[in-house]
């Protein structure tokens, strides 16, 4: 699905949230500027989180927890090898398995081989 600006981005995370269940793991693709982290805010309202959605990435990963599911959003564009981007999944992944979270992960790149 092609979408053209940012209430459509936001719009359409916010239709997913309704599909995801606990658990649930989102990859998200795409250059910077492509609306990755609004994409995350769409799906935080469908999740009736109430939190103001910030881009994690000098913070690694931001979680969320007044929602109907928690939420952990991760961002991997700062970290530079695979053994950095693998400890701080496995890590989340835990973190999201045990508190029934849905795990969002922009910039999976180096990572996707794992999931």
């Amino acid at each position: 699905m092609f979408v053209e600006n940012l209430k459509e981005t936001l719009d359409l995370g916010e239709k997913l949230s309704k599909k995801l269940n606990p658990q649930s793991i989102v990859l998200l693709n795409g250059p910077i500027g492509a609306g990755k982290t609004s994409f995350v805010k769409g799906i935080a309202k469908g999740l009736s989180i109430s939190e103001d959605i910030t881009s994690p990435t000098f913070a690694i990963s931001h979680h969320y927890f007044s929602g109907k599911i928690p939420l952990i959003h991760l961002d991997l564009y700062r970290l530079e090898n695979i053994s950095s981007a693998k400890e701080v999944f496995f890590s989340e992944e835990e973190e999201a398995l045990q508190s029934k979270a849905i795990l969002v992960i922009e910039w999976p790149e180096l990572i996707e081989p794992l999931i």
